[in-house]
């Protein structure tokens, strides 16, 4: 049973915060808040909060990855994190949905990964459906963006800040705006 809630919840199958197997998914949230709170009040080395990521994630953080507190995620088991990445300050990454970010990728600062969304029905809304954001290699990211489910941003690309990303940007692309748009190549 749990397996299934979590499997079918990272596959984009619909999920409801009123079955009895989403405590499965509550239970996982309310350890990672716990382990949040070490990270974001008072002060920690880059070592002490890459333990405590680790400790999010279950898996292993390169020691040539910086996580600066205040961060926020709303589950953490589903973050997977190359080497020499950057997350600035007051980052929030609701991960449900799997967010995977490539090698010397900068996230700025508060900046938003969303993989999850509710039903459009309001008598529904206690659904939701999950979609992965994918950030290949040395991907900017600028401050405030947000980067919507289902998202894959191709390698070299530059997301402009306060962008908001509703669909894949291609390799070696900046863009911006809300929706963000093309704006030109990266030569």
């Amino acid at each position: 049973m749990e397996n299934d809630i979590l499997t079918r919840d990272k596959s984009g199958l619909p999920v409801s915060s009123k079955e009895k197997d989403f405590t499965v998914i509550e239970k996982i949230q309310i350890n990672t808040r716990k382990i949040l709170a070490e990270i974001n009040f008072g002060y920690k080395s880059d070592d002490e909060i890459r333990v405590l990521f680790k400790k999010i994630t279950e898996r292993k953080i390169e020691k040539s990855t910086t996580i600066l507190p205040p961060f926020q995620t709303d589950f953490g088991k589903n973050i997977i994190l190359g080497k020499d990445v950057f997350i600035n300050t007051g980052c929030t990454f609701m991960d449900r949905g799997g967010i995977e970010i490539g090698d010397g990728a900068f996230i700025g600062p508060d900046v938003k990964l969303i993989t999850i969304n509710h039903d459009i029905n309001p008598q529904k809304r206690y659904i939701t459906y999950c979609k992965p954001i994918k950030i290949h290699k040395n991907v900017w990211i600028g401050a405030g963006a947000v980067i919507l489910p289902g998202v894959t941003i191709g390698d070299g690309s530059i997301i402009g800040a306060g962008a908001v990303v509703t669909k894949d940007v291609e390799a070696m692309t900046i863009v911006g705006g809300i929706p963000a748009k093309a704006i030109k190549k990266i030569i």
